[in-house]
């Protein structure tokens, strides 16, 4: 059976779970949810997922929401980018549970404020404060990459392709590879590997695009 994936190539979060799935060679699908003309608040996609977020991810009578946790559960299915022990498996969660609060957490709505939101409803303030945020969370990711080529453990895992979630997107939100060697080396690492696809080229994308 072909998993179902609701998503729109904008969505740093639902390219987590597409990426997760494409890198492990999990039969999958597009549903393309129109985000910007409201797609996410309409009844139909509440009954589906009631938080009123992508990604979505049905199999069967298997439903789950939040990114984490849909790649979780295909590496667990799959045994595939989860860590080869517990140590491992341990600071995977570490790094995933990160980039909720201080890695997406952060680029997710200064990207959306700096590029999708309109002009007129962009505010000066909040763009300086997410940007601080953002600088911080990248000095963190920055740091650790200086040391090691994966976030956990020797090998790309789940943790990798939440955090690098967002980097790979062309609109600017203050994050640039030639002041980050380190984190940019990491990312040719991910586009490296086999099956590695551009947000973009993974998920259709709505009127923004």
């Amino acid at each position: 059976m072909t998993a179902q994936l609701y998503c729109f190539g904008e969505s740093g979060n639902a390219y987590k779970a597409a990426l997760t799935m494409t890198l492990a060679s999990y039969p999958w699908e597009p549903v393309w949810v129109d985000f910007f003309t409201g797609g996410t608040k309409t009844e139909a996609f509440r009954a589906i997922n009631g938080m009123g977020e992508v990604p979505v991810f049905v199999e069967g009578d298997l439903t789950l929401t939040q990114s984490c946790l849909i790649q979780l559960h295909i590496a667990e299915r799959t045994g595939q980018f989860h860590g080869r022990t517990d140590a491992d498996r341990r600071e995977v969660m570490r790094w995933l549970f990160w980039d909720v609060s201080k890695g997406s957490g952060q680029f997710g709505p200064l990207r959306f404020m700096m590029n999708f939101l309109p002009e007129a409803k962009r505010s000066a303030e909040t763009i300086s404060w997410l940007s601080g945020r953002a600088a911080a969370s990248l000095d963190v990711l920055e740091a650790h990459l200086s040391r090691h080529e994966w976030l956990a453990g020797d090998g790309p895992t789940i943790a990798d392709f939440s955090c690098c979630g967002y980097l790979f997107y062309p609109e600017p939100f203050t994050f640039m590879r030639d002041q980050r060697p380190a984190t940019s080396a990491w990312l040719d690492r991910i586009a490296g590997l086999p099956g590695w696809r551009h947000p973009y080229e993974l998920m259709p994308r709505g009127p923004a695009g």
